[in-house]
């Protein structure tokens, strides 16, 4: 299988099992569900979940498998997309080409849909996965924990937050960036091998992969933001530069900031060395990732 078509395959998949997992948006709160489903079904690479199958494939985990971790990762991943959109976050109207969940809905059901689809993506981790060891779906269930919370995810936001009108310096933004969106990417690659049980230096190469992963997927959004039309990304263009955001562009400029991603592809290329053509589908995605911009 080709990768676009594997990539199709896996995008399928993974809106079948995200629109069995929501709520029917006939069931009481009927508006909450029908604004949880607006905000997650019908958008989106999925590049969460196409990162755990991937993952998954080099132990050769069957997809029925993967689906529940793919999910979860992708849950945490929309409902940090809806309360980012929020007037007193990022404020944005436009989200994946449609409007906001706050624009389409209100901002107190938006706020809602952000905590039904938090606690949606632990009832769906959690629920008894065939194959994979009780002990091993609690590190899990803590893995992902630990990369949405204050220490990952949400903490990143913060300090994104905080550094509105400020000059960081590359350390500092790449600190910001490892939490804001590195955490995530990082927790969907090793979900996806934790269901293959794999070893702990098996954990160690894919982790330092995922690093480098969530970092290039960054610069590249950076970079998108700065070149790329409102059309082309579904949301605002230039909202970075409009905020005064410190961003990878408008510390190393555009030249420096292509040059830094083409660094971290082959470091994350380099990473997946020990895994040989098992971990052909990761490559693939670093690839794609970069390829989304030049």
């Amino acid at each position: 299988m080709d990768f676009l078509t594997w990539m199709d395959t896996i995008q399928q998949r993974t809106e079948s099992a995200l629109e069995a997992a929501l709520p029917a948006p006939d069931l009481a709160p009927a508006r909450l569900h029908d604004a949880m489903r607006y905000a997650v079904l019908g958008g989106g690479k999925r590049v969460r979940p196409l990162l755990c199958h991937a993952a998954g494939a080099i132990f050769d985990v069957d997809s029925k498998v993967l689906d529940a971790p793919a999910i979860a990762v992708e849950l945490i991943h929309a409902y940090s997309l809806v309360h980012d959109d929020l007037p007193c976050m990022d404020d944005d109207d436009l989200r994946r080409g449609k409007p906001s969940c706050h624009v389409q809905f209100d901002e107190a059901t938006a706020l809602l849909v952000g905590d039904a689809l938090q606690t949606l993506a632990f009832q769906t981790l959690s629920t008894r996965l065939a194959g994979i060891a009780a002990a091993r779906q609690v590190d899990m269930l803590h893995l992902l924990a630990l990369a949405s919370g204050s220490r990952g995810m949400a903490g990143g936001q913060a300090i994104d937050l905080a550094a509105v009108g400020q000059q960081l310096t590359i350390g500092e933004l790449e600190y910001m960036h490892i939490h804001k969106t590195g955490a995530l990417i990082r927790a969907a690659v090793l979900l996806g091998a934790h269901c293959g049980e794999a070893a702990p230096d098996a954990l160690e190469h894919l982790r330092h992969f995922a690093n480098r992963i969530g970092l290039l997927f960054q610069v590249v959004d950076d970079i998108l933001d700065a070149e790329a039309s409102t059309a082309t990304l579904g949301k605002t263009a230039g909202k970075d530069a409009a905020q005064n955001k410190p961003t990878y562009v408008n510390i190393l400029g555009a030249r420096e900031a292509k040059t830094m991603a083409s660094k971290l592809r082959q470091d994350a290329h380099d990473a997946l060395a020990p895994f040989g053509d098992s971990a052909r589908r990761l490559h693939e995605l670093a690839d794609f990732i970069v390829e989304r911009t030049f």
